[in-house]
């Protein structure tokens, strides 16, 4: 397995220590789960641009990538839920997020590995940092309005990526990498 497929797998092992820290009451605990919501973040990063720079790009990894994502960022926007972020936000996420996840499947079924798309990784990246500044104001640290309107941008986002992969569904339906 390569060194960007263990850096995934890291972020997918990461979920429940987030999971954990946002819902352990001992004092700062908000900012050391945002801290570990953070640093397992970073690894998506870091393992896209490995994988690049080394050319050792995988179907493992173009399949897990995005699942840890989805993993690592719904769980943190969900442990924020009724503390900083609207449930219907997080809702309309969640949604789009399983919508996506079937139509990978069935792309997969049909032997064809989608990978990330640009509008994707930026919505991933909208989410992320919208998690993030919802752990900083769960902590005190900025205002709920600052992490809320994150929050609206990135469901902005999550939503025109789910138009996109909408876009591409028929192709991929028909077992053709999409365009």
């Amino acid at each position: 397995m390569s060194f960007p497929d263990q850096l995934t797998i890291a972020r997918t092992i990461a979920v429940p220590a987030v999971i954990l820290l946002f819902a352990w009451d001992f004092p700062n605990h908000d900012y050391w789960a945002t801290a570990v919501f953070a640093v397992a973040m970073a690894t998506d990063w870091l393992d896209g641009w490995w994988a690049r720079r080394r050319d050792v790009s995988s179907d493992l990894g173009r399949l897990l990538d995005p699942v840890a994502d989805k993993i690592l960022v719904l769980a943190a926007l969900i442990m924020l839920v009724g503390r900083v972020f609207p449930a219907w936000m997080v809702g309309a996420i969640v949604v789009r997020e399983i919508l996506v996840s079937g139509l990978r499947l069935a792309a997969l079924e049909r032997g064809v590995v989608m990978s990330a798309r640009e509008l994707g990784k930026l919505k991933t990246w909208a989410q992320a940092v919208a998690a993030a500044l919802g752990g900083l104001a769960a902590a005190g640290a900025i205002a709920d309005d600052v992490a809320w309107v994150a929050l609206l941008v990135a469901l902005v986002l999550t939503w025109l990526s789910g138009l996109d992969y909408a876009r591409t569904a028929p192709s991929i339906l028909r077992g053709r990498q999409p365009a």
